[in-house]
């Protein structure tokens, strides 16, 4: 019984330590669509499985590439009224992002979140159409998204996900934006 007893709290510690702010840095591995939440050990709280931008190999270059950057970042701030359910805004571009564009002659973008799924698909109908998800209901594209890289460049877990990342980080927090 007392064995019973003592996984049972070191498992309510485990737990609690998550709840109580313990999240140390994000780490995002694009290669593997995988969103991880690190704790101060380096061990792995909590995984979720992501949607990227619709071009993700390599970092982002400039605005309109579709893909996700790569690198060191911020989460640096919520916004609980997104049009993609909830989201985080990630620092993008940085320093180095912006002179990187500035010597190619374009615009690196920016806006970059880690988010849930879209509240509304109106602006979303060309790529829709693209994928043969027009003209089908929100409830069913909802239920597709999970398996397309469909963002602009951002992150993206499903809505329930980010509610619990939403809960768990406070800002702001590291994000690792691996290959």
């Amino acid at each position: 019984m007392n064995l019973k007893i003592t996984l049972m709290f070191s498992l309510f510690l485990s737990l609690n330590s998550v709840f109580a702010g313990q999240v140390k840095y994000i780490r995002v591995l694009k290669s593997e669509r995988l969103l991880e939440l690190v704790d101060r050990e380096e061990k792995v709280l909590k995984s979720y499985k992501i949607m990227l931008g619709r071009n993700p190999i390599g970092p982002k270059i400039q605005e309109g590439d579709f893909k996700t950057p790569e690198g060191s970042y911020l989460l640096n701030y919520k916004n609980p009224q997104s049009l993609f359910h909830k989201s985080l805004h990630i620092s993008y571009p940085d320093k180095e992002d912006i002179r990187r564009a500035k010597n190619l002659g374009v615009k690196p973008g920016g806006d970059i979140m880690v988010h849930g799924l879209p509240n509304d698909f109106k602006e979303m109908r060309n790529w829709l159409r693209s994928v043969g998800l027009e003209g089908l209901g929100d409830d069913i594209i909802r239920t597709s998204l999970p398996y397309f890289d469909w963002t602009s460049g951002c992150i993206a877990v499903l809505n329930e996900e980010i509610d619990e990342i939403y809960e768990k980080i406070q800002i702001p927090t590291p994000i690792l934006i691996k290959p």
